[in-house]
This record gives structure tokens, sequence and C-alpha cells, in this order.
């Protein structure tokens, strides 16, 4: 399956790049019973990208690909974490090739309320996976928003001083490599990660849809705790916590 090895590299066991694969993150997911913890799989492109509550989507080159399979001793309850850590690296490593960028809770990287990269965990047995979709190239014509509305844009888009996907790459894994073995030490509690957490979410304060199953949740984004729930207080004045569900940040009137 995987044509190009190297390994180690640096704080993981290998780094992994193919020209195509179906999905970095269910690749991991089939191989999770003999992969060793901190594995990478990159792809050039993707035929069967993975989004969340089983949305699909195409990415034919031009991004970004890539999974990280983890096996971290913290308490599953802390596990979701591990989607928060890799929003804070995506942000520090396009900070690194020249635009500013926010987090949407729980798993999108926006630049300007749009959508540059998407987060999905999966855990498996023994182990959790990871997968980053980061637009690096310009989009061709006729991308579609995501879900919720949100426009998609590209580094490139943006103005990004450096837009070559394999050094995003090299700079998003050294940063998730350090957030995570700083959250993996301290046994899944985010520490002073939530501080910095909480200064780049676009979420934190705006009014928002939050779709869960069966129904949806109206209200302003308060707060993420240190379990990595958001806070969202109804327009009747009730605090509800959510762990799960799709947002949607409401445009101001």
């Amino acid at each position: 399956m995987f044509e190009h090895l190297v390994a180690p590299a640096g704080p993981y066991a290998a780094i992994r790049v193919v020209p195509s694969t179906g999905s970095t993150n269910a690749d991991l997911v089939a191989a999770a019973p003999t992969t060793p913890d901190r594995t990478v799989l990159i792809a050039e492109a993707q035929s069967a990208g993975q989004g969340r509550r089983g949305r699909s989507w195409v990415s034919s080159g031009g991004g970004l690909y890539l999974s990280v399979l983890l096996r971290p001793d913290v308490p599953p309850a802390r596990l979701p974490w591990i989607t928060l850590l890799t929003g804070l690296a995506l942000v520090r490593a396009t900070a690194w090739a020249g635009v500013t960028a926010t987090l949407k809770w729980p798993n999108d990287l926006l630049i300007d309320d749009a959508k540059v990269a998407g987060v999905l965990a999966e855990t498996t047995t023994g182990a959790v996976v990871v997968g980053v979709g980061l637009n690096t190239a310009p989009l061709p014509p006729g991308v579609q928003p995501g879900a919720g509305g949100l426009p998609p844009t590209s580094l490139a888009e943006a103005g990004a001083r450096v837009t070559d996907r394999f050094a995003v790459a090299e700079v998003l894994l050294a940063e998730l490599a350090a957030l995570e073995s700083e959250w993996r030490a301290a046994h899944g509690l985010p520490g002073a990660l939530l501080a910095e957490y909480r200064e780049h979410s676009a979420t934190i304060g705006r009014d928002v849809r939050v779709e869960l199953t069966g129904r949806e949740l109206l209200g302003a984004a308060e707060d993420v705790l240190e379990d990595g729930t958001l806070v969202v207080r109804d327009r009747e004045g009730t605090s509800h916590t959510v762990s799960a569900g799709d947002v949607v940040h409401l445009r101001v009137r």
C-alpha cells in the first residue's frame, strides 16, 4: 500500500507518502493493529476522503492530506482534545506560512470565515487516527461551500508566503508532536493549551446554531471547557455543554 517510506522521522515512528489512496484515515484505521504509535500517512491525492458524520469528499490534488495514528495513554474521556490539538497545530503551521487562521469548534480551520482545513479524529482499537485536509494551492473552479455554508479557500488564495504542501507538512507535524507530547505528559489535561485554544477560537463569542441529532441549539458560544466541550447559552439564558455537533456561525445582522 505504501510506496515511499521515511522512518524514523524525528518524533514519529514512520512517515509514509503515497501518490494516491482512498482515504488516509481509513488506511491507518485498517492498519491500526500492526501500526506503531506516531505513524504518519500522507497522500498526494484522495478519492474517498472522509468528513464528519460520514460525509465524503474528493481531494484530487493541490492540497495536504495526512493522517497520524496515536496511542496516547490517557483516559478515554480526554481523547476529544486530539482534534483541538490538531487544530492548534494547524494555526501554528499556517502562521509560519504567513497567514492568520482561527478555529471553528470542533474541527475547522478558517481564514476570514472561509474554510481552509478540516480535522477528523477516529478511535479504533487502542489508538486514535487524526486526519487533516488542508487546501494549499489555488482551488479549481466550481468548488462548493461545505457543511454550514462555509466558503472554501486555500493558503495560496489567502496570500500565504509558503504554499508548498510538504514544507507546510513538516512544520505541521513538528507542531503537532510538540502539542501532543505536552498533552500526553499531562495525562490528557490541556493545561496552558486551553488558553491558547481560546485565544484562537473563532467560535467563542459568536452567535451559533449547533446541529445536534434530531434537534438544533441556537444561542451564543460562551467558552470551551477543560474537557473540550463547547458552552452555548441559549436564547432563554440557559447554558448547555456540547460534546459533539455541527456548529454554524450565524452572520451578524
